[in-house]
């Protein structure tokens, strides 16, 4: 139809005139609430800027001569952020002779990437950037969805307490005092 009984048409309902696909030919337009369209999408727009999670990224530094106990608490550092949902950037840092033996640090970080296996995925293999070799390991995809619907129901379960934390108590009369011995009265 022709443009101006197209603006008759959205006039007489009171409705807008959108063109949808200006390169089609002819040109396809729609009638439409437009400011309700742009509300719509706006919402659209929020609920999905919610639901995406904010990557994050830990950093835990290692040396080569690092003594059993101490790799292990680092190790378990690194659990707990895989199990977070964060992904781990691990640095070996070389120093003096150390740099010549690159292989040392590698087997290192292959040896850390095995023991968190379960937890996590390396992103990006161990690779040397001067006097350091980084790796960086990623939690698994169903376990950081997983992590993100248990944060959810933390949040829920945290603002719940709130609620009820919120709302007055009864008023309660206050204890009654115990009756006096007649024989204490005497003898104070």
């Amino acid at each position: 139809m022709s443009i101006g009984e197209a603006l008759r048409l959205a006039q007489d309902s009171e409705l807008d005139l959108v063109e949808v696909a200006p390169m089609a030919r002819p040109p396809v337009v729609k009638l439409m609430d437009y400011g309700k369209f742009k509300y719509e999408a706006a919402q659209k727009e929020r609920e999905a800027r919610r639901n995406q999670t904010q990557t994050v990224i830990k950093e835990m530094r290692l040396r080569l001569k690092i003594d059993p106990h101490d790799y292990e608490t680092k190790k378990g550092h690194v659990v707990r952020f895989l199990k977070g949902g964060d992904k781990v950037k691990i640095t070996v840092m070389f120093r003096g002779r150390e740099q010549s033996r690159p292989e040392m640090g590698y087997r290192l970080l292959q040896r850390l990437a095995g023991d968190v296996s379960d937890l996590g995925v390396v992103e990006s293999n161990p690779k040397q950037d001067g006097r350091n070799m980084v790796m960086v390991i990623a939690p698994h995809r169903n376990q950081a969805a997983q992590q993100a619907k248990t944060v959810e129901a933390k949040k829920a379960k945290a603002d719940e307490t709130a609620e009820v934390q919120e709302r007055p108590l009864a008023p309660q009369a206050p204890p009654k005092p115990a009756p006096r011995d007649p024989v204490e009265a005497d003898q104070a």
